[in-house]
């Protein structure tokens, strides 16, 4: 901290501001706890859409849409950026804004750029979150984010606050972080339209169920969906840069609309099973009394714990893995 007030001192960030931002602050081992512990894996398409655009985000999407169509119009007429578009990013992104986290964003960047694997990237984040306090559009006590310093309802990170976050309310401040979500889903429009959104394009879909010549058409897995895809598809991915997410957008927002899930089966998995089978999988394991936390077909560490309590229980081999005998099991 000694050494950082005076880079953050030559960068324009006044001594009043930094003692106000640090008052308080402090280091954060649990933020470096799950920075290294980061679990790096790749969930199927499939999976992927079964959390993206599942039937509660979908039906709280279209409620979203429709408490804030007013303002979600006037974002779209001003940015040119499909409204369902928008909600479904800030779907992904918070679930609508019940997921903005509560760290303290001070804390949380300057314990990375101390300790973690990224110092110099969450330095830049520091000082970015240093200057949008000195501006005045919002406190240090209420900037709070992710653990890693990700902000309001569509997490922006506070580089991109600063070059793309827009106040749409007229209040003078860009305010990503209160309950009321207009700032952030102003400022994802505008991050998207200076990204290069096409009006009047869509991101893509199924290949045969979209009009136009994609400039792609992706088969992220086999069997499943063919996905063709336009310039707008790769507009979201500077959002974040992932094919699953871009998909996972554009289906969502789909979805919102009014949209049909995709045709095309994705098959059974390796066990077997369907996703519907998983799900009915998931449904027998809680109503036998050992809890999967939801009904979503995606096995994750609750369902695979569940799997071997309930294995234990009955004295079988206990794997933690889900199969077709398995569901035969919990029959019924």
């Amino acid at each position: 901290m000694a050494s950082f007030k005076g880079r953050a001192a030559s960068q324009g960030i006044s001594q009043s501001t930094i003692d106000r931002a640090f008052q308080g602050a402090g280091y954060l081992p649990d933020v470096i706890e799950r920075d290294r512990n980061q679990v790096e894996f790749k969930r199927s398409l499939e999976d992927y859409l079964a959390i993206a655009a599942s039937d509660e985000r979908i039906s709280t999407g279209k409620q979203m849409l429709q408490k804030h169509n007013g303002t979600l119009s006037q974002i779209e007429a001003r940015y040119g950026v499909d409204k369902e578009v928008v909600v479904a990013v800030w779907g992904l992104e918070s679930r609508y804004g019940a997921r903005r986290g509560d760290v303290p964003v001070i804390s949380a960047t300057s314990t990375l750029a101390y300790d973690g694997r990224r110092g110099a990237f969450f330095e830049k984040q520091l000082v970015a979150a240093l200057k949008i306090i000195q501006e005045g559009d919002t406190s240090p006590a209420n900037m709070t984010g992710s653990w890693a310093g990700a902000m309001g309802h569509t997490q922006f990170i506070p580089t991109s606050y600063l070059a793309y976050a827009v106040d749409f309310t007229g209040d003078g401040r860009r305010d990503i972080w209160s309950e009321d979500p207009t700032d952030s889903l102003a400022s994802t429009a505008a991050y998207l339209a200076r990204a290069g959104w096409v009006r009047g394009q869509p991101w893509g879909g199924e290949a045969g169920t979209v009009s136009g010549t994609p400039f792609a058409v992706l088969q992220p897995q086999t069997p499943g969906p063919r996905i063709a895809v336009f310039r707008n598809f790769q507009v979201i991915k500077r959002y974040n840069n992932s094919d699953s997410y871009a998909i996972g957008v554009g289906h969502l927002s789909d979805r919102i609309a009014g949209g049909a899930p995709f045709q095309a089966s994705f098959g059974p998995d390796a066990t077997g099973l369907t996703l519907e089978d998983r799900k009915e999988l998931q449904r027998r394991l809680t109503s036998a009394g050992y809890d999967t936390q939801g009904a979503d077909g995606v096995i994750g560490n609750n369902t695979k714990s569940a799997i071997s309590e309930y294995q234990r229980a009955k004295g079988l081999p206990v794997t933690g893995e889900p199969s077709a005998e398995l569901l035969r099991r919990l029959g019924g």
